[in-house]
């Protein structure tokens, strides 16, 4: 900046480059994601699934960094993990305190059974709550959709609240469960029973919910001021959820 405040030339095209080097990276990482998501639920077998993820969630970070969001600036600061820490076990403690409630009331129980948690034994069951849902699911989603989404948009929640950021992240993040969402109609009971088995309400549900959940997750990390917070409440929601399925099958 001049004395009178304004920019010069040099310092107005060093800003632009930068925000075309951002803009450049969130399209590259949004063409990632829609690979990922294609490759993970529609191509690769059960056990690529944690590696390709996982593998996913780094090359997103190097994309963020290569636009110009570091792992500060997504949220993932290696100093700064007291208080996500922190606040993400309360929350999944919080968590695992609602499911276990819900599992002894009656009217509440049915939403806990899922066909993909019977045929489980205790290996897959472990392998699912401490490997693949953690390494293959949470890291990549949390990454991708409170990280290097919203830092490329404009601002991580971790760092600044931002609507724009948030809302374009949280979008993209129900339609990532368009995939994800085909069979729910008819593998969780208590979906079938509110749907009719019908698909296309489920993959409605799915977007406009996982949306919802997306906002609430961002806000979470900004409450948190780390994405670690909303990867200990993820990975407690899904995790427990399986759990909770299993228990009640077996």
């Amino acid at each position: 900046m001049t004395t009178s405040g304004v920019r010069t030339a040099p310092q107005v095209r060093h800003v632009r480059h930068a925000r075309r080097y951002r803009w450049i990276a969130l399209a590259v990482a949004v063409l990632l994601l829609v690979l990922s998501n294609v490759m993970s639920n529609r191509v690769l077998p059960g056990w690529a699934y944690v590696p390709w993820n996982f593998g996913m969630a780094v090359l997103l970070l190097l994309v963020a960094k290569w636009g110009g969001a570091g792992p500060v600036a997504v949220g993932l600061g290696i100093r700064h993990w007291h208080r996500p820490v922190g606040v993400g076990l309360l929350l999944a403690a919080g968590t695992a305190l609602i499911f276990a409630l819900g599992m002894i009331l009656p009217g509440t129980r049915d939403a806990f059974l899922d066909s993909r948690a019977a045929d489980a034994g205790v290996g897959l069951m472990l392998y699912q709550v401490l490997v693949r849902i953690p390494l293959g699911t949470v890291v990549l989603e949390e990454v991708a959709f409170r990280g290097v989404l919203p830092a490329l948009f404009g601002a991580s929640p971790a760092i600044r609240w931002r609507w724009g950021p948030v809302l374009g992240a949280s979008f993209l993040f129900g339609l990532w469960h368009i995939l994800p969402s085909i069979g729910i109609a008819t593998g969780n009971q208590a979906v079938a029973d509110a749907l009719g088995g019908s698909q296309v309400w489920a993959t409605v549900l799915a977007v406009v919910s996982m949306t919802v959940a997306g906002v609430l997750m961002c806000a979470l990390t900004r409450l948190g001021k780390g994405v670690k917070t909303t990867m200990l409440l993820h990975w407690a929601t899904n995790s427990l959820g399986f759990v909770a399925a299993w228990l009640i099958l077996h």
